[in-house]
């Protein structure tokens, strides 16, 4: 840094550069301990859980900044600007806030190709099907 200086004259305060930047970063530090502190607590208060999204203090966290996070995406995709880690997990959200979703296409593959079962929802649960897809494609017990 002193010996590329844009102007002659100029001078560069190295030390204040650099305490500058160990503040910035232990400003970082800060915010990412508090995370993994709160992290810590929710495995000790409930360490069951199938996802720290369902930990109220995530949850909140999360709803919190849910509107912002679709209008990113939103805006990066009108803008043509990929963001495959951004949407990719606010569908993964989604998904783990929907009761039920459509599942009829990969039902029908896995059933086409390796003749799985599969459960309907207007059916009794117990009960099992099977497409013949090769076939004339009527549903059969399994």
């Amino acid at each position: 840094m002193t010996s590329r200086r844009p102007h002659p004259g100029w001078t560069f305060a190295i030390v204040s550069i650099a305490l500058f930047m160990v503040v910035a970063i232990l400003g970082i530090m800060a915010r990412q301990m508090n995370m993994i502190w709160n992290y810590l607590h929710e495995l000790d208060e409930e360490p069951e859980l199938a996802t720290l999204l369902v930990a109220p203090y995530f949850r909140s966290a999360v709803e919190a900044a849910v509107d912002s996070w679709r209008r990113v995406v939103v805006t990066a995709t009108e803008l043509g600007i990929p963001i495959p880690g951004f949407s990719s997990a606010l569908s993964y959200y989604d998904a783990l806030r929907t009761e039920r979703l459509p599942a009829a296409l990969i039902q029908g593959l896995r059933d086409f190709f390796g003749a799985h079962t599969y459960g309907r929802i207007d059916a009794d649960p117990s009960k099992k099907f099977h497409t013949l897809w090769s076939g004339d494609r009527s549903e059969i017990p399994a």
